[in-house]
């Protein structure tokens, strides 16, 4: 069996795209209380991956050619920052997402791309719960404001995003139990 090129180092396997097993969540809206910082992992950037990433969704030539990217503002191949995004999103995933009970997300604010990031470096990131508030509209549904910071492996801030997730509130426990 091959690798799959976006594969993060701290997962033992490609996921399917079967759907999983149902299996109670570990993480409701009222685990993400503001303050909590939780470490997501890391995973190392690859030149198979970022050549793959770019060549399907972002096809400029820097992130493509290495005579192209030596002569950009990046002075190398450099990975796509939508690849970053993608990268923080497998290890918010095997971090935190797939284990809640994650009802999706109505947007990120406050996108950063803060330094290129190359093949050969290691990504981390860590979320912060900034606030969390059940939603009006729905008061089974609890929101929560989170920032990610990514790094690199000399510690480098190179991504840095805000936004909200939407997670179902923790059931009453049953009657009589």
């Amino acid at each position: 069996m091959t690798d799959h090129p976006f594969k993060t180092m701290d997962s033992h396997a490609p996921v399917s795209p079967a759907a999983p097993a149902a299996k109670a969540p570990r993480w409701y809206w009222e685990d993400f209380t503001p303050g909590l910082v939780m470490d997501l992992g890391r995973t190392a950037v690859t030149r198979e991956a970022t050549l793959a990433f770019a060549a399907q969704f972002d096809p400029q030539p820097f992130h493509l050619e290495d005579a192209a990217a030596e002569t950009s503002l990046f002075g190398r191949l450099s990975a796509s920052g939508w690849h970053t995004c993608a990268m923080t999103m497998r290890l918010m995933c095997d971090g935190y997402l797939n284990d809640a009970a994650s009802l999706g997300s109505p947007g990120i604010e406050n996108l950063r791309w803060l330094k290129p990031v190359y093949p050969g470096d290691t990504l981390q990131a860590r979320m912060e719960v900034v606030e969390a508030r059940v939603m009006n509209s729905r008061p089974a549904v609890g929101l929560v404001r989170s920032r990610w910071r990514v790094t690199n492996q000399d510690g480098d801030d190179v991504m840095t995003m805000e936004g909200w997730g939407m997670f179902a509130r923790r059931p009453a426990p049953a009657a009589g139990g």
